[in-house]
């Protein structure tokens, strides 16, 4: 990733985020050697989130309080 002075950034804004679109690499901004802001390239979110899409990874137990494999123990007879 480039470090730029903001005064350069300024000077340059126009060029500087066509050629991030294009490069795809970032670029922090520095005031006084101390970073700003980072100019990073748009990446859209193709991947939505959808409502319910691990319920068939959930199991139900229908009692919930009773300790789970009581049968496999003979303390529990």
């Amino acid at each position: 990733m480039k470090t730029m002075a903001i005064s350069t950034f300024k000077a340059n804004a126009l060029r500087l985020i066509d050629e991030v679109s294009k490069t795809h690499e970032g670029i922090v901004i520095t005031k006084r050697h101390r970073a700003l802001a980072e100019l990073l390239p748009y990446r859209s979110q193709k991947k939505r989130p959808i409502p319910g899409r691990l319920s068939s990874a959930l199991l139900h137990e229908g009692d919930i309080v009773s300790p789970l494999g009581g049968s496999l123990w003979e303390s529990c007879k």
